[in-house]
């Protein structure tokens, strides 16, 4: 089979494609045929040996990848048969997920409804599960004002959705004017530019004053810091990513949200209540761009270049 595959940290350029002998699936294991794969910022920053990993880097060498879709073609022993040729989502462990074959145990599989198209199903896998915690965890109510970094992207274009369900006026902020239409097409009720000096006077005009009740934060470092300039006395942060390379760090008056890391149950299920979402209609992937496997690093340099709307995926 064909894989990505990097020997070395560093830029994109680490990813490479090479043959590969296909993997067997253990006990408890199937093997999926990939037809897509997902890639996550975290992703890019392990590759560079940067970011939340890099005191805990994995062992080199290794396929990327943690999340793929497409269709079951063996069974490990001890593998309920029923799931042959099933269409499913999953996660690879950790590593993986960068190829033409994949293996992944059993018990993490999702079967994709049928109302949903396999590339959705991959784009909402990671991001859909943790866009449903976050939002669960900030207890969005009706009325309120919710500031949504990164609301361009994978994840932040579910949590612009999702709070904007909730009823809550919803503030979304991204670097750059060409995400403006996309964001406000989720639901936003504003867009800002954080790439424009004052971008957060511009979030509590919006508020008329007052600053916002929530704010998911993504970013960290200085984009994290100015959004707190725009949170109200007593306001939530719902930290969930250092995208700048460092944490926010809040200030004592400032609900910090944070809860229980989620199980491996868990986050099952709240993949599997993401695709729920998108089989009502309720929630809408954006997969703004899809790359060959064989052009992995392109697609790397595209997302840390911001210059990338909504999910990308790789297609082997």
């Amino acid at each position: 089979m064909r894989a990505v595959v990097m020997d070395r940290f560093g830029g994109p350029d680490v990813l490479t494609v090479r043959e590969l002998a296909n993997p067997v699936p253990g006990p408890g294991q199937v093997l999926v045929a990939v037809e897509y794969a997902g890639i996550t910022f975290v992703e890019t920053q392990v590759r560079a040996g940067r970011g939340p990993a890099q005191h805990n880097l994995p062992a080199l060498p290794r396929v990327p990848g943690n999340g793929v879709g497409g269709r079951v073609v063996a069974l490990g022993p001890d593998v309920d048969q029923a799931l042959a040729e099933a269409l499913v989502v999953t996660t690879t462990g950790g590593a993986g997920g960068y190829a033409e074959l994949a293996v992944a145990d059993a018990a993490d599989l999702i079967l994709v409804p049928p109302a949903v198209e396999l590339p959705d199903a991959v784009a909402l896998l990671a991001d859909g599960r943790t866009a449903l915690l976050l939002h669960n965890q900030a207890d969005v109510h009706p009325g309120e004002s919710v500031l949504v970094e990164a609301a361009g992207g994978g994840l932040g274009s579910l949590l612009v959705q999702l709070a904007t369900a909730a009823g809550a006026t919803v503030i979304g902020a991204a670097r750059g004017d060409t995400k403006r239409e996309l964001v406000l097409s989720l639901g936003a009720a504003s867009y800002v530019d954080y790439a424009r000096p004052g971008w957060a006077r511009e979030v509590i005009e919006v508020t008329g004053g007052t600053g916002v009740d929530l704010i998911h934060d993504g970013i960290g470092g200085e984009i994290g810091a100015q959004a707190l300039t725009a949170l109200r006395p007593g306001g939530r942060l719902s930290s969930h990513g250092m995208a700048s390379g460092s944490w926010t760090e809040p200030p004592a008056d400032v609900t910090v949200i944070a809860g229980a890391a989620p199980t491996p149950a868990q986050l099952r299920t709240l993949a599997a209540q993401a695709l729920a979402h998108a089989a009502a209609g309720r929630l809408r992937p954006i997969i703004g761009q899809t790359f060959p496997l064989a052009e992995a690093a392109a697609a790397h340099q595209a997302i840390e270049n911001r210059a990338t709307l909504g999910k990308t995926l790789l297609i082997p």
